[in-house]
């Protein structure tokens, strides 16, 4: 199936466009197109406005989360200014400048608190005096007791293991010891204590202030989608044609609808302007497929050919289970399939970077073991010739005659498969009159099989299977049409009868599976053959005859192999998606994501 996709129009002022691709390939899920448009000064003021709003509720939005996180009480009420942008900017200045002037504070309190108590006026009349201080710090350990004897010293206090003191000298004289002069603190701790209390009385303030702006964020909301409503309009009126002098890029861009959350949230956070819509087919999205286990492995095989428009139905799960048995039918050889098997499971296990190949490698060797069973080819010989079974076992083994028509029977029921397919897809879509049309198609078909098969098996089928062949004709002549005159449409209804040889060729086409089926047979019959005969060599020819087969089984399983993925490739692009209505052209989801370089 096909991810639903969600389509984002966004603009980006061409200076910021480089930041914001950076960014958005750290997201890896956005699917991005650009263009380029001139706007005016008007339309460029908006941007920024309301740039301004996306920062502000995304930043109050994340205040509100802490503060429940921490189970915070929201003050109740709404500040008095009506201008929200400009109160909130004014209250993260005087917030940031608070931690500022708090942060000095507490540096110059952690410098003067080892000096204790002082009082600047002191200081001042010990100068007038005549005096020099000269402050001083050291280890306790290192306090020589002696210099208190040489210099009028006057220790000020201990603190933390070390000393501080002071020496008063007269005059421009200076003390004889050699130690580093400190530099005395101009304001006592005491008073830079009392400055930091008020310091942070004015900052849980302010951090109440900032909770009570969370009140606004719809407010907020509600002027940011006002701002939004007049800017669309005037865009719409191309008003931002009038003046080039400045450039916008508008990015149109798709990202899966499940992950809607995730984008949102990104742009939001990075205060870009944009719209959000479900993605319609007009749009031509970029086709992400979602399958089961099984069917993931062979979207790879699909890309090959063309992957679904958006809205089409995607073919992978339907076509996946017909190609791994047209595989085997073509590989015709249980013994391959089985080698194919351990090969599939070795890569899946031990191979991590190809594990779904090696996934798809092992579901098609099962196909290869399923479908030769059906004739019990194993290695080029029959299972039959290799083990003794009952003549009832051997007789339920199909000759080439049998694997001749359940090839073209398996091909007619494809066929069938993808017309009932295409009805029901265009019975959903309202499409009754192109749904009724292909129902009609397939009942034909199934009709003039049986009808064939009773003639050449000489069996009856009872006389209402005719009647309802009859409808499916009216369905095709009434319904091949949309022509209002009904004489019109009964005459393109009848000639696109015409089509019937088409269908024929198309039933012709499987008889390939049959072909290389049996031909790979046949090689790995040969190989047998010619490694008996060299078995024959005296003394050495068991040697020669294990090489033989060894490289021989080899040399056809790989061009087995390559015969078999080619062909089923063909029923499936070419018979299959015609019959299933398949039109295809969509183009592949391509997110904006950084390479991971080894």
């Amino acid at each position: 199936m096909i991810k639903k996709m969600t389509k984002y129009s966004f603009v980006i002022f061409h200076k910021e466009v480089e930041d914001f691709l950076k960014n958005l390939q750290e997201t890896g899920v956005v699917d991005v197109t650009r263009q380029k448009r001139a706007i005016d000064s008007y339309s460029m003021n908006k941007f920024e406005e309301i740039a301004k709003y996306n920062s502000v509720i995304s930043a109050l939005n994340r205040l509100l989360a802490d503060a429940n996180s921490k189970k915070v009480e929201i003050p109740s009420g709404k500040p008095q200014s009506t201008d929200y942008i400009a109160y909130y900017n004014s209250l993260i200045e005087e917030r940031d400048a608070l931690k500022v002037k708090l942060f000095n504070l507490n540096a110059d309190y952690t410098a003067a608190l080892p000096w204790g108590t002082f009082n600047n006026e002191n200081l001042e009349k010990i100068t007038q005096l005549g005096f020099t201080p000269y402050f001083y710090c050291i280890s306790s350990g290192k306090y020589n007791k002696e210099w208190e004897g040489a210099y009028p010293i006057q220790i000020l206090n201990e603190y933390e293991g070390k000393t501080y003191f002071v020496i008063l000298m007269e005059g421009n004289e200076k003390p004889g010891i050699k130690l580093t002069e400190c530099t005395f603190p101009s304001v006592p701790a005491e008073v830079i204590e009392k400055e930091i209390n008020e310091t942070k009385e004015l900052a849980a303030q302010n951090e109440k202030n900032l909770l009570e702006m969370t009140n606004c964020i719809e407010d907020l909301k509600v002027m940011k989608e006002e701002l939004l409503s007049n800017l669309d309009l005037y865009l719409a009126e191309g008003a931002s044609t009038k003046k080039a002098d400045e450039t916008i890029v508008i990015f149109e861009a798709f990202a899966p609808t499940e992950i809607d959350e995730t984008v949102v949230k990104f742009l939001e956070e990075n205060n870009v302007y944009y719209l959000k819509e479900e993605a319609k087919e007009e749009d031509n999205p970029p086709i992400k497929l979602k399958n089961n286990f099984f069917a993931k492995l062979y979207e790879p095989i699909g890309e090959l050919y063309l992957l679904p428009k958006y809205g089409e139905l995607d073919l992978t799960v339907f076509f996946a289970p017909f190609y791994m048995l047209f595989f085997g039918l073509c590989l015709g050889d249980m013994g391959y399939g089985i080698t194919l098997i351990l090969v599939g499971l070795i890569v899946n296990f031990k191979v991590k970077a190809y594990a779904n190949y090696g996934k798809l490698v092992a579901w098609l060797g099962l196909g290869s073991v399923i479908m030769p069973a059906l004739n019990g080819t194993f290695f080029g010989a029959k299972l039959y010739e290799l083990f003794p079974m009952p003549q009832n076992i051997t007789d339920m083994f199909f000759n080439d005659m049998q694997m001749f028509w359940f090839a073209i029977l398996f091909g007619i029921f494809q066929i069938l498969f993808a017309r009932i397919i295409q009805g029901v897809y265009n019975f959903v879509k309202g499409r009754i009159r192109v749904g009724l049309n292909c129902f009609g198609w397939a009942i034909c078909i199934a009709w003039a099989t049986l009808a064939y098969a009773s003639m050449e098996a000489g069996f009856t089928y009872p006389e209402w299977v005719n009647y309802i062949g009859y409808a499916g004709l009216a369905g095709i002549v009434l319904c091949g049409s949309d022509a209002k005159n009904p004489i019109v449409r009964i005459f393109k209804g009848t000639f696109s009868l015409y089509d019937s040889t088409s269908v024929f060729g198309d039933v012709l086409s499987y008889i390939r599976l049959f072909g290389l089926g049996t031909s790979g047979g046949i090689l790995g019959f040969v190989i047998n053959s010619i490694a008996l005969n060299l078995n024959e060599i005296p003394y050495v020819g068991w040697f020669f005859m294990g090489f033989m087969l060894i490289v021989g089984h080899i040399f056809v399983l790989l061009l087995s192999c390559l015969g078999a993925f080619v062909h089923p490739l063909r029923l499936t692009f070419i018979e299959f998606y015609k019959n299933a209505g398949f039109e295809g052209g969509g183009r592949a989801y391509n997110p904006l994501k950084k390479t991971n370089k080894q």
